[in-house]
């Protein structure tokens, strides 16, 4: 069992991280412990987890959601799955269309 969570930096920024004891792992980032990113950004709030059976999963989803734009992980903290999607939708037509070279019809 593990964890993926968010969390809010002083400074509005997010963190993502995933662990197998999320309360332990709290405590080290508002220690200064946790990351170096965290360290210089305290105190930090949890504005999201979500529990998974595996450790692997945790960590591909912490994954995934590091490489989202900001506003994409404010939907997920929302619960906003309408708004997830359509950010997604927006993402990958962005994508492919730069991937075929048709930038300019976007």
């Amino acid at each position: 069992m593990a964890y993926m969570y968010i969390l809010e930096c002083v400074d509005g920024s997010y963190y993502t991280g995933s662990t197998k004891n999320l309360e332990r792992r709290l405590w080290q980032h508002q220690q200064g412990e946790g990351a170096n990113y965290t360290a210089k950004r305290l105190p930090v709030k949890l504005v999201f987890c979500e529990y998974y059976q595996s450790v692997m999963d945790a960590f591909e989803h912490e994954k995934q959601v590091q490489g989202w734009s900001r506003k994409k992980k404010q939907a997920l903290i929302l619960g906003d799955t309408n708004l997830l999607h359509k950010l997604a939708e927006c993402q990958n037509e962005t994508h492919y269309s730069r991937l075929a070279g048709f930038d300019d019809l976007i």
